[in-house]
């Protein structure tokens, strides 16, 4: 993810996100080159991330960067999942978040926005701003909080690790309470070091490591989603994207839109009242 600026109610996706899937493999398999295999697209690929290319599940995450996405193209070209630039800090809202979210809904793809956490305002503040812009949509996937240091930012400021945590911790409570969805939680590998490592949080894990598998730069962090590559190339999308996958299987995934969870953590979380399958 790029720096650009100059409880719960129901947890569970609901079923159209299901049938959306089932209809992508559809289309994949009619097409003659098959859902699950090896997709490539890398400008600049690394042989670190190599596993990467070949996991079955596939997504992108998105931004102003990316103009004018043909989220239709992008869904049938085999991606399964969009993560949106919605909000950053107290005050702003990605310009194209809105039109993102409804043409990737439009286009039957699995998506959810995500919020990039900044250090010059209260969390309580940046709670307000997400839950002002991003809507309470039952089909969506959780949110997510983007958690790196603004260094491109006019904002310097470095909180110490307690004060960091206490504003992390308050801002996933509000961003579930909003959506009635365990958030995700992005980070990259110095903010992970700094601030994160050894530290639990219920939540799945987005990590970025686009150089090595995230075992090898996280301290064995289980992750759900993977960031590897900021160079990708999809059809649908004009110029790079940041590329992603998901840990498991098809089961796996559809476990997942049913409930907004890591499946190897339902068993735990399923008794404070999360991780609820569609009905």
């Amino acid at each position: 993810m790029v720096f650009s600026r100059p409880f719960p109610s129901s947890l569970a996706i609901t079923k159209s996100a299901v049938a959306a899937l089932l209809v992508a493999i559809l289309v994949a398999c009619s097409s003659g080159g098959g859902l699950y295999g090896p997709i490539q697209g890398d400008n600049r690929p690394h042989t670190g991330v190599d596993r990467a290319r070949a996991m079955p599940i596939q997504g992108i995450d998105v931004a102003r960067y990316q103009d004018n996405l043909d989220f239709r193209t992008i869904f049938q070209s085999g991606i399964h999942f969009a993560f949106i630039k919605a909000t950053e800090g107290k005050d702003y809202l990605d310009p194209n978040f809105r039109s993102n979210w409804v043409r990737a809904r439009d286009a039957g793809m699995p998506r959810g926005a995500y919020h990039f956490m900044t250090w010059c305002s209260l969390a309580s503040e940046q709670a307000v701003w997400f839950a002002a812009n991003v809507p309470n949509d039952p089909d969506a996937l959780p949110p997510v909080l983007d958690l790196e240091w603004n260094h491109d930012s006019s904002c310097k400021t470095k909180p110490n690790r307690a004060d960091a945590l206490e504003k992390i911790r308050l801002m996933l409570d509000a961003m579930e309470r909003h959506t009635g969805k365990l958030p995700i939680i992005y980070t990259d590998i110095i903010f992970h070091r700094d601030v994160l490592e050894g530290q639990f949080f219920p939540n799945s894990f987005w990590l970025r490591s686009t150089a090595a598998e995230p075992h090898q730069r996280y301290a064995n962090r289980t992750w759900t989603f993977w960031q590897w590559t900021q160079t990708g190339v999809v059809r649908g999308v004009r110029g790079e994207v940041d590329r992603n996958t998901y840990f498991g299987d098809q089961n796996d995934w559809l476990a997942f839109l049913q409930t907004g969870c890591d499946p190897r953590a339902i068993a735990a979380l399923a008794p404070s009242g999360r991780c609820q399958a569609a009905k």
